[in-house]
């Protein structure tokens, strides 16, 4: 179901054993090839006080010119080039320049503390750091050179201004597929992040073949306002269209304004984003229709129900035309697609996209698999599902409990070559005929659809040996305004079974405190009856039966993603 017999990557042949040799190409070799399919299309963009735009032409003479001088400065095949920035033309700039030297790209967060920063870094054994001003102090002592992003002001060269100089002959070692194109830290939502090493074959690879199961072309423009260090955002909005000669336009601010007004001047036709932001726009929608009274509440509410009927049964998609001022008024007008990653979606914004006339999937997969291994097809979206695998990767359930669910293996060669520096780690969850064990859990129905359940290290089991995943109950609070953190951990029911039971942590948003005028009962008051809400659609092993409600927010990752071992960490004697 949903597959295409067709291969988008087909026009590779013409370019075999001319401009790469092999079945993909390397990084650079991908590049190459777009920038000479598509020289004057538009490949970079950013908007701002400071607006610019390059053509595939323009970044890759930029790119060579850089990548000279980085040669010049002693970067070599075997150096680690370090990566921190905000999103922008100039962070594109440097990674495709370390790609083009032959070095080995170490992404890394830009909201870390700079003492993290050192420390990773060093374990990365970085040689030399391309980042923005504030991130050169921390590491200029421990690397061989630094090449500023943002500022002329560090006393380091400007990208920009290096990028004009005459390049310097192309010395620069041609990798190979099965050579290290990057490591990626995990965000470490549990325990130490890892660096997980990808190929080039494992990103190039993975990027071509996603295109089985979504359509992407030449003159769409993507949105890449996620951190680019995350390999979600980086395969998704920045490998995929470079892939086929698309526009990226980089967001610079997570907030639902700047995003308006990126769509709009950018002329967005797919955008990328986690469940957070998806949500966010349709409750603008949802409630900047109540402010036009009932009426017009109920009427527009009606029309949409009847475009989904109508794309559903007859496959009619009239929502783009019917919501036309809707559409324009929420910046969309352009878009066609928007995948959302990174977490399960509610089937309340899914399905407003849907009727008004914008196709959306999901897809899962982790750093570990570069990242993408399940894509929903856009022609048979399954609202409950992650996606079907991308072929020819490989899948399977092992230890499936009752009801089917079981951890879920991955093989193909989108598979992570291993943890930098960490083989015990490694063997930990890629065995020798190269599945990969996810530590997820979930299982696959009879066309091959996943369904996820959750992590298997974050189980609860309670009293009957009953399992409880954490993230399915707390996607049952994702469209309640009035919690800021949601965080399901376990507690001990009964101390002489060792019976865990079903917690609640939540803190409350600043319009709930408002409401309440601070007062912590009424409060906890507001948020027991959401509890009551939520367990009433629950069966009952599943149920919350402790609430503590919370007045500091819990550490989270860059992603925005809750550290559960701190959170359980920090309430345990609570």
């Amino acid at each position: 179901m949903g597959k295409r017999e067709t291969k988008p990557w087909a026009f590779l042949d013409e370019f075999r054993g001319v401009d790469f040799n092999g079945q993909w190409p390397n990084l650079k070799e991908m590049f190459h090839i777009t920038a000479k399919r598509y020289p004057d299309r538009k490949c970079w963009t950013e908007f701002g006080k400071d607006p610019l735009t390059l053509t595939y032409r323009e970044a890759e003479e930029k790119i060579v010119r850089v990548a000279g001088y980085l040669r010049s400065q002693g970067v070599t095949k075997d150096s680690h080039v370090g990566l921190s920035g905000r999103n922008s033309v100039n962070w594109a700039l440097g990674f495709f320049s370390a790609v083009y030297a032959g070095a080995v790209i170490v992404p890394l967060d830009n909201a870390i503390h700079g003492d993290d920063l050192k420390k990773f870094v060093s374990f990365g054994d970085v040689d030399f750091f391309i980042g923005d001003g504030d991130r050169l102090d921390y590491v200029k002592d421990g690397v061989k050179g630094c090449l500023c992003l943002d500022s002329d002001k560090t006393g380091f060269p400007l990208i920009s201004d290096v990028a004009l100089k005459e390049e310097l002959p192309d010395s620069a070692y041609n990798p190979m597929g099965s050579d290290v194109a990057a490591i990626l830290f995990t965000s470490g939502t549990t325990g130490l992040p890892k660096g997980v090493m990808l190929t080039h074959d494992n990103l190039v690879s993975c990027c071509y073949q996603a295109q089985a199961n979504i359509n992407t072309f030449y003159w769409d423009v993507y949105y890449a306002v996620l951190p680019l260090h995350h390999a979600y955002t980086m395969q998704a909005a920045f490998f995929e269209p470079m892939s086929v000669g698309a526009q990226v336009v980089f967001g610079k601010k997570l907030t639902v304004n700047q995003l308006l007004s990126d769509l709009k001047e950018g002329q967005i036709t797919i955008f990328l984003g986690v469940p957070l932001l998806f949500n966010k726009l349709a409750k603008s929608l949802q409630e900047g229709l109540k402010k036009r009274g009932a009426a017009v509440y109920r009427s527009v509410n009606f029309l949409l129900h009847l475009s989904g009927f109508l794309r559903d049964v007859l496959h009619l998609n009239v929502g783009k035309k019917m919501f036309a001022p809707l559409l324009k008024q929420m910046s969309l007008e352009n878009t066609r697609l928007c995948i959302s990653g990174g977490g399960p979606l509610p089937e309340f914004t899914a399905s407003m996209f849907h009727r008004l006339g914008i196709d959306f999937v999901q897809g899962y997969g982790m750093t570990e698999t570069s990242p993408i291994t399940h894509l929903d097809p856009v022609e048979n979206f399954v609202l409950e599902s992650v996606g079907q695998i991308i072929s020819p990767y490989q899948q399977k359930i092992v230890e499936p409990d009752d009801e089917g669910n079981g951890l879920i293996f991955i093989k193909g060669s989108c598979v992570m070559k291993g943890y930098y520096k960490n083989p015990q780690a490694t063997s930990e969850v890629l065995d020798q005929d190269g599945w990969l064990n996810t530590g997820d859990v979930g299982h696959i129905d009879e066309h091959g659809y996943l369904y996820l359940s959750g992590r298997r290290k974050n189980v609860i089991v309670t009293e009957g040996g009953k399992n409880v995943f954490p993230e399915e109950i707390e996607d049952c609070f994702q469209l309640y305004d009035e919690l800021a953190q949601v965080c399901i951990i376990p507690y001990i029911e009964d101390p002489v079974l060792k019976n865990e039971g079903v917690r609640l942590l939540a803190l409350p948003s600043e319009s709930l405190i408002e409401k309440c005028s601070g007062n912590s009962a009424e409060i906890e008051r507001e948020i027991s009856h959401i509890v009551d809400e939520v367990n009433s659609n629950l069966i009952s092993y599943k149920k919350i039966t402790k609430l503590t409600v919370i007045d500091k927010a819990l550490e989270t990752t860059s992603s925005a993603k809750i550290k559960r071992a701190e959170a359980i960490k920090r309430y345990a004697d609570c």
